[in-house]
């Protein structure tokens, strides 16, 4: 018999008010009240970023052309993400604004869907992508760098990667666009088991903000300014193969 699980929080019950909502936070103490008002899991030892959503996510703004951009990718056959971000240097607060999230597709149709977010616009990749990979034994870093992708390897250290995002996120120097559904579904349930070590399991958008955090920084691009380089940044991309939603600013 197929079973399927939904996640539903107090916002979404009409018959409580923001009131009553508010009045039964009170009652838990603040690392219970996500799960109790979201129902997000606590799973193992603990979030590996316990920082409240509503201080990570906000609404898509328009993204200036002097914030350069640069994306990360994370690879394989199940999965293969991306993810984008854009680095107001005045506040040096980096805001992840799209997202590629497709399993059991080619590269050329990932290549495809990145380059649709511009051209110009660099990437780091997991590093491991540069050993064998889905075909054939050819490495899948020169596959794509191959298919157009500007890439180069991505520093891939956990911890002091974690320590990095996390350290941007309890400083408000990290926001993610609403629209990064993905990427939020990933957040809610990033944590260690009981063991205090990483559960790998649909962690590919957290891998990618390591990545970009790390090492795509340094190497990211302004967008041209040239109206005949640029590409078209404004427009919403649906891939019918696979189980991918783009939106693209």
């Amino acid at each position: 018999m197929a079973r399927i699980a939904i996640t539903i929080g107090w916002s979404e019950v009409p018959h409580l008010t923001k009131q009553q909502c508010d009045d039964l936070l009170k009652q838990f103490p603040l690392h219970e009240r996500e799960a109790r008002s979201k129902g997000i899991p606590m799973l193992g030892s603990g979030k590996i970023y316990p920082v409240s959503e509503e201080d990570v996510v906000i609404n898509p703004i328009e993204i200036p052309p002097y914030w350069p951009r640069v994306f990360a990718l994370d690879v394989g056959w199940n999965r293969t993400a991306a993810l984008w971000g854009a680095w107001d240097k005045d506040s040096d607060t980096v805001y992840l604004y799209s997202e590629h999230y497709m399993g059991q597709q080619p590269p050329q149709v990932h290549a495809h869907s990145i380059k649709a977010r511009g051209k110009y616009i660099p990437g780091v990749i997991d590093p491991a992508s540069s050993g064998a990979g889905q075909k054939d034994g050819i490495k899948l870093i020169k596959v794509y760098r191959d298919l157009g992708l500007k890439l180069i390897p991505a520093d891939n250290t956990v911890e002091s990667g974690i320590y990095e995002v996390y350290s941007r996120l309890v400083t408000s120097r990290l926001k993610v666009f609403r629209h990064c559904v993905n990427w939020i579904s990933e957040y809610r349930i990033y944590r260690r088991n009981k063991q205090g070590k990483i559960v790998k399991e649909n962690d590919h958008l957290m891998d990618c903000t390591r990545y970009l955090i790390m090492s795509g920084l340094k190497i990211a691009q302004y967008a041209p300014t040239d109206e005949n380089e640029a590409d078209n940044e404004n427009k919403v991309i649906s891939i019918s193969q696979g189980k991918s939603r783009i939106t693209g600013y």
